[in-house]
């Protein structure tokens, strides 16, 4: 990923309805890993998301930054090592004045690992 779309205020995920098989698509907020290969999300709303709960049942899907496109692979890294990683990189680039501390603590942390689509 150019890092010129680290900067970029959201990105587009696309991914499979888990019940209609139909395109979901949303605006979320998302910070890019060091690597450029992996971007982060935290969800509000944990596993009832339902991009999370799409991305469990099939990880494949879509990531649209600054008019590039991405496929992508998501999968939940609460527990891992890429953790702290996911909540640091996103509450670093979003808060003010320490806003959405308990927001970045509870969130549901997930990777897309992204390649040119």
């Amino acid at each position: 990923m150019d890092d010129t779309l680290r900067g970029e205020p959201f990105c587009y995920l696309t991914t499979t309805g888990r019940v209609t098989g139909q395109p979901h698509r949303i605006e979320i907020w998302f910070a890019a890993a060091p690597d450029r290969e992996t971007i982060y999300l935290l969800a509000g709303g944990r596993e009832r998301s339902d991009w999370v709960a799409n991305l469990q049942v099939d990880p494949a899907c879509r990531v649209e930054i600054g008019g590039a496109v991405f496929a992508g692979r998501g999968r939940v890294v609460e527990g891992t090592a890429a953790d702290r990683v996911a909540r640091d990189l996103v509450y670093e680039k979003y808060r003010h004045d320490d806003e959405l501390e308990a927001w970045r603590e509870s969130a549901l942390p997930v990777a897309i690992d992204v390649t040119p689509a």
